[in-house]
């Protein structure tokens, strides 16, 4: 397989290493000659010329030993199978050490003409230590680079393929390494044949949609999280988007399952700030698994999930630092903290039985999502990464989402004093979703464009009033109240505003008149 744009050799070098030949050019013309062994021409060593500029007619050198490797490993396509990158390696018997030569070749073959491939490597290598360098006279010049030639040695002859070859006037400058035909002679290796995995067809993948509040400060604010498992995992998922159900665009990738889980138990809300202490929370995970961690680590955002019924914007983030394992995939979750990072106003009554946990490990991605489509309605496409959207295993879905992250948080310590003259002074605490867990600062930093507020009068459900101020206080006159028709029991609210966002959750004290 030739991946790249290259030149000819470039593509040929892992045919010739693979089987053993050489591209030689004879007279004009590119031939391709086997490697076997035999010799061409018996070198008498009488008729080689004397060059100047060696001592011997012959100079014979050897490679030392400590330069090659003894153990070879290639790697390569297995072939009559699911086509895998595999790998075989070949040892000298007397090898010692743990040096390792490592080649990779994009051809595609059985195990046995690998192994075969590498142990030729190894005894062509262990035997081209040698080299001999000579000079031919004129009625021997027809030898060129590919060829063998013998050469008479003490006790029999050597064998050696010329590598190079140089013209000097009328002498040719010949420099061979040593062959032995038995390494061109393949081994005889049992072969075991290729694993074939059976054919899973594409299954659909799970996905869900978390529109949540800053977690780390270096998220998009707008952006909602997508969270996907399956059983088996396809290896990736792919979310594809559109303005309309045409023209899809590859948004996201994901490459990791995201741990979810299904509660087997209720859950009721609890105060935020608090440690939960109540009955242990049962989840039977779908895909992951969850951990028990020390409360330093939970304290320092460890284990933060996150719990809902699937709407993208219904979510209640929440911790905890004892994971029980008590029946397979299933898990007892104790010592909890509720309504992390401004969520508390999204806890229910209770959690029912069926609810959806999700484990914020990091493999949650965000998607792409502008600004000014906060609030739109978008089509979405997900499925396997490795199959294109309009693959039967891909589901369609529409959402819109409108960038919790940019969501204030609520105030707190919302407080109520009535005067004697019947006005009612009203003072809150203001928190920060940005830069918000430092205590070691007189005031959270502000987060938002100015300190605004949204301050509303509510009785029977009907606002009889709103203002908005700058400071956390508001004082409602007895003047106002009576005018504004507000008698008996009514509630006071306040809600920080944001520019990107509107009002944030509202906090609420009930007041009688």
């Amino acid at each position: 397989m030739v991946e790249d744009v290259s030149d000819g050799r470039g593509a040929l070098q892992p045919l010739m290493l693979r089987y053993g030949f050489d591209a030689v050019d004879r007279a004009g013309a590119l031939r391709f000659r086997l490697r076997d062994g035999v010799p061409d021409q018996e070198v008498d060593p009488k008729w080689l010329v004397r060059d100047p500029g060696r001592d011997a007619v012959i100079e014979e050198t050897r490679a030392s030993a400590v330069e090659l490797a003894g153990r070879v490993r290639l790697r390569f396509v297995e072939s009559d199978g699911d086509y895998e990158v595999i790998a075989e390696e070949a040892i000298l018997p007397d090898e010692q050490t743990s040096t390792v030569s490592v080649s990779e070749i994009p051809i595609s073959m059985t195990r046995a003409e690998g192994r075969q491939t590498v142990e030729r490597w190894l005894s062509e290598s262990r035997v081209a230590r040698d080299t001999a360098r000579l000079t031919l006279p004129p009625s021997q010049m027809e030898r060129g680079a590919g060829d063998v030639i013998a050469l008479a040695e003490e006790g029999g002859r050597g064998l050696y393929r010329i590598d190079r070859v140089e013209q000097m006037g009328l002498a040719q400058r010949v420099e061979a390494v040593r062959i032995e035909p038995e390494s061109y002679v393949p081994i005889d290796l049992g072969d075991t044949p290729a694993g074939v995995s059976a054919f899973r067809s594409p299954m659909p993948v799970t996905p869900l949609f978390l529109d949540l509040p800053l977690m780390t400060g270096e998220e998009v604010p707008h952006a909602p999280h997508l969270a996907v498992t399956a059983k088996p995992w396809p290896g990736s998922a792919a979310l594809y988007s559109s303005v309309t159900d045409s023209n899809y665009v590859l948004n996201t990738f994901v490459q990791v399952p995201t741990p979810i889980g299904i509660t087997e138990t209720p859950m009721a809300a609890a105060c935020a700030g608090l440690y939960d202490n109540g009955p242990a929370l049962r989840v039977r995970m779908l895909s992951g698994q969850l951990d028990s961690v020390t409360q330093s680590a939970m304290l320092d955002g460890a284990n933060l999930c996150a719990i809902g019924d699937g709407r993208p914007d219904a979510w209640e983030l929440f911790q905890f630092s004892e994971a029980q394992l008590v029946a397979p995939e299933t898990y007892e979750l104790r010592h909890r903290l509720r309504g992390q990072l401004g969520t508390e106003p999204d806890q229910p009554v209770t959690w029912p039985v069926g609810s959806l946990v999700v484990r914020l490990d990091h493999s949650p991605r965000q998607i792409s999502l502008a600004e000014n489509a906060l609030g739109l309605e978008r089509f979405y496409r997900i499925g396997p990464g490795d199959r294109l959207y309009t693959d039967p295993s891909f589901q369609s879905l529409t959402q819109s989402f409108d960038g919790v992250g940019l969501r204030p948080y609520r105030p707190v310590h919302l407080r109520a004093i009535s005067r004697t003259s019947g006005d009612v002074d009203v003072s809150w605490i203001r928190r920060t979703r940005i830069g918000g867990d430092r205590w070691d600062r007189p005031e959270v930093p502000l987060g938002e464009e100015s300190e605004s507020y949204l301050v509303r009068v509510v009785q029977n459900g009907q606002s009889f009033r709103e203002e908005i101020v700058g400071t956390p206080a508001w004082s409602y006159s007895t003047s106002a109240r009576i005018a504004d028709g507000v008698f008996g029991v009514y509630l006071i609210q306040v809600a920080q505003l944001s520019a990107s966002f509107g009002p944030g959750p509202f906090a609420s004290v009930i007041l009688t008149a």
